[in-house]
């Protein structure tokens, strides 16, 4: 792909600037689905010393599986959600999550927990298992030659194998 942003015309301007970040306020339904705090999300979040630590952390979590992202300042969050998990937590002035950035390392060391927990991945981790299952996927169709995109089948006309095959 180039570097003048060509892999994002697939996206609208109003897409790339709300992806990993939080747009407006997320309705109930989104709430009770992405961050209401199961058995295992509260052990994992007890386990913290803490209200602002433990508000930090369920953050972190909950954040992630809704955005698909970490968010660079783990706080950039509507109130509502704030207030949605400190009620789950039984923390009364969830503003004391403040002190949750007073030391930089906790962030990324709850983070890179989360990871492991929720079997998050880097995505510069799995490119190429990414690559390989669209590849798969592509060549599935009947249109794969066309449109794949690997460096398989690049429409040079060679008439080389997957040439012959798709422009008969």
């Amino acid at each position: 792909m180039s570097d003048d942003g060509d892999e994002r015309r697939f996206l609208t301007a109003v897409q790339v600037e709300a992806y990993g970040r939080f747009v407006g306020t997320p309705v109930l339904e989104d709430l009770e689905r992405f961050f209401l705090l199961d058995d295992v999300d509260l052990k994992l979040v007890r386990g913290r010393r803490g209200a602002a630590n433990r508000l930090g952390f369920a953050l972190q979590l909950t954040t992630v599986r809704f955005l698909g992202t970490f968010l660079d300042d783990p706080l950039a969050v509507p109130e509502a959600v704030l207030e949605y998990l400190a009620t789950q937590l039984g923390i009364r002035r969830p503003g004391v999550v403040r002190d949750y950035m007073m030391r930089e390392m906790t962030r990324f060391e709850h983070r890179w927990e989360i990871q492991a927990a929720d079997g998050w991945q880097e995505f510069a981790q799995v490119t190429d298992e990414l690559t390989r299952w669209i590849d798969r996927r592509a060549w599935a169709t009947g249109e794969a030659a066309r449109r794949s995109s690997t460096g398989r089948c690049r429409g040079c006309g060679s008439g080389g194998c997957c040439c012959r095959r798709w422009n008969r």
